[in-house]
């Protein structure tokens, strides 16, 4: 069977229901409710022209109008909103007003706007600019923000002035030839990323432009030696080695580059960009599926070695915004199930554990081991948290041909147009709490349909039955389908076994230096290993440990997994695990997201250092015991 052709459904054809319904919910009721009401917020009076003219100081606090326009348009749209959407137009076409003559859109004053070439840091920096600066990064959210009231509610104006942004980035970066990298921090990164909303503009008009324009900067960011970004990807460089490794822009980038692929048919672009997103899969990601890093290399919120390990590293809600977006991007090129696998594991772990249940208060950073803390009003996480959440609504679902495809499984529903009727499927159950589905056809076309679902990678036996007997499904490329004229009533059932597993990681010191002749040598000086459990797609944490201490060494039984058991499910269907190590009472584990009720302050810990006498030798990094 070929690859899944997979095309994203409207967002009026689908609903999410279960945990990530629930996050939605919460999303629209809270930061997206709350947040933005209307073109006095803050976070849009900063657009105003006497607040701009005086504005030298270089900061990203642009970024939330734009970040804000995406996430709420989706949410008004798919709930029916009313309020929401008419708060959503009054922003944009306030915003519309704010526009200059010649495009310009952002918050800086006429001297350091993005047009105007800024001074260099010392020739050792290769040219970029000495004074932070995030102006394009602001205008590149605004045009994906524009571009999404456009998309969601067809007012040609929100589009226009997006493309009049694209215009005004040609004239500079194109026409002008000023270099993108001089105005963008962390190598030129955080201006790069305006490869993905030009690209987005290429879409929405079909303008070659703005094609072009994406083929520019994506040469200048090439010519950057800091950065060099088509070279180090063909190399196969770590995530760690480009520019400074910063997680967000760095996937940001990928997510254009992955796009620029697309759109210009550049097979060997996808083909880099999947390369790297491999080396940050297999090195660089949480048990819980985010961006994880900052511990001990040059700043926060970059990836570390491939080769380092911490337990108390951690992971920033905007750097799961951009991964869940580079995945989502490779999913439909490739419809290849590992990227849908990669989104619901960051879904369900990542991002919901950063999201507090009320919706609107977030984590900026969520430890492994740590506390959990409730960032402030203005920081960028709390937009990206939301808009991560919107984005499930439109990747859960999607279609190949005249078959429904379910990417991230939970309950929902989703429907589709066949040629002789539609195709519509409820899905319900508790997963991702316990192991079992069942897809209800509610509507079906007269002729036969396909319906397709992703094959969880940590499943175990599964079975599937169809109207109470068992069946053999078709699969491939890590999905399982049926195709039949199906009739409404029909009911499949999906049974997925969730063993409880051990994974352990290890931890390492490595001393690196040269030799006489110059080769690099790396010695490890130091070695702890830790153990951390899932069952299913869900990580599980403890809290303190005998409610008081922040770590704990154990020493596990032979064979290792003998020391964990599952307590019988509660009545929400949430089971807790308990690990039995030697020598100590036993400790009760619960899901990572809602651990401690998801309030600020509450202590997660996921990963408990291995007694030395429990060390057997291994070869890989991570893997279940």
């Amino acid at each position: 069977m070929e690859a899944l052709a997979l095309t994203p459904l409207p967002a009026a054809a689908t609903r999410l229901d279960g945990l990530l319904g629930q996050a939605l919910e919460a999303n629209r009721r809270g930061r997206l409710s709350r947040f933005i009401t209307g073109p006095d917020s803050p976070a849009i009076a900063i657009f105003a022209p006497e607040r701009c003219c005086d504005n030298e100081e270089g900061d990203w606090y642009g970024e939330h109008a734009g970040k804000w326009l995406v996430a709420a348009a989706r949410a008004a749209a798919r709930s029916g909103d009313q309020a929401l959407r008419e708060r959503v137009l009054a922003v944009a076409d306030h915003l519309l007003t704010r526009q200059d003559e010649d495009g310009y859109l952002g918050n800086y004053a006429p001297a350091r706007r993005f047009t105007v070439p800024q001074p260099p840091k010392p020739e050792s920096w290769n040219g970029e600019p000495a004074l932070r600066t995030w102006d394009i990064w602001t205008h590149s959210y605004l045009v994906l923000g524009l571009l999404e009231v456009h998309r969601q509610f067809g007012d040609d104006r929100h589009l226009l002035a997006a493309r009049r942004i694209g215009d005004l980035c040609h004239r500079t970066f194109v026409e002008r030839g000023l270099d993108i990298t001089r105005v963008g921090n962390h190598h030129g990164m955080s201006a790069t990323v305006l490869i993905d909303p030009v690209v987005e503009l290429y879409f929405a008009s079909g303008e070659r432009r703005y094609l072009e324009l994406a083929e520019a900067l994506l040469a200048q960011a090439e010519a950057q030696p800091r950065l060099a970004l088509l070279s180090r990807l063909a190399e196969g460089a770590d995530a760690s080695e480009i520019a400074t490794g910063k997680a967000y822009q760095l996937c940001w980038n990928l997510v254009g580059v992955a796009k620029l692929a697309r759109a210009s048919g550049r097979d060997e672009l996808r083909q880099a960009v999947e390369r790297l997103w491999t080396n940050i899969r297999d090195h660089h990601l949480s048990l819980g599926g985010g961006p994880f890093g900052g511990i001990a290399h040059r700043s926060r919120e970059v990836f570390n070695p491939g080769f380092v390990f911490d337990p108390t590293a951690y992971v920033e809600t905007c750097s799961v915004l951009a991964w869940v977006q580079l995945s989502r991007e490779l999913l439909l090129q490739t419809g290849e199930a590992r990227y849908a696998a990669e989104i619901e594991r960051s879904a369900y772990n990542d991002l919901l554990g950063a999201q507090a249940e009320n919706g609107e208060d977030w984590c900026y950073y969520s430890f492994a081991n740590g506390p959990r803390v409730h960032t402030r009003y203005w920081r960028c996480c709390k937009s990206s948290g939301a808009m991560a959440i919107e984005e499930l609504q439109t990747l859960a679902w999607s279609r190949d041909g005249d078959a429904l495809v379910l990417n991230l499984l939970g309950p929902g529903r989703a429907e589709i147009a066949c040629e002789d009727g539609a195709l519509r499927v409820a899905v319900t159950g508790d997963y991702p709490l316990q192991g079992h589905l069942q897809l209800h056809i509610e509507a079906a076309p007269a002729n036969p349909a396909g319906l397709r679902w992703r094959i969880p990678d940590w499943a175990g036996e599964r079975t599937v039955r169809l109207n109470g007997d068992i069946v053999e499904t078709v699969d491939a490329h890590g999905y399982a389908g049926l195709v039949r004229r199906w009739r409404a009533g029909d009911v499949i059932e999906l049974e997925m076994a969730m063993a409880p597993t051990l994974h352990r990681r290890r931890y390492r010191n490595i001393q690196e230096s040269r030799a006489p002749d110059g080769s690099p040598v790396r010695q490890q000086v130091l070695r702890r290993d830790y153990v951390a459990l899932t069952r299913g797609p869900l990580v599980y944490a403890t809290g303190l440990i005998d409610g008081y201490k922040n770590t704990e060494s154990v020493l596990l039984p032979e064979p290792a997994q003998s020391a964990l058991s599952e307590a019988p499910a509660g009545r929400d269907g949430r089971v807790s695990l308990r690990l039995a190590p030697l020598h100590r009472a036993a400790i009760e584990f619960h899901p990572y997201f809602d651990l401690g009720g998801r309030v600020d302050g509450g202590w997660r810990l996921t990963w408990l250092e291995l007694a030395p006498a429990a060390l057997p030798p291994y070869e890989d990094d991570i893997g279940a015991m």
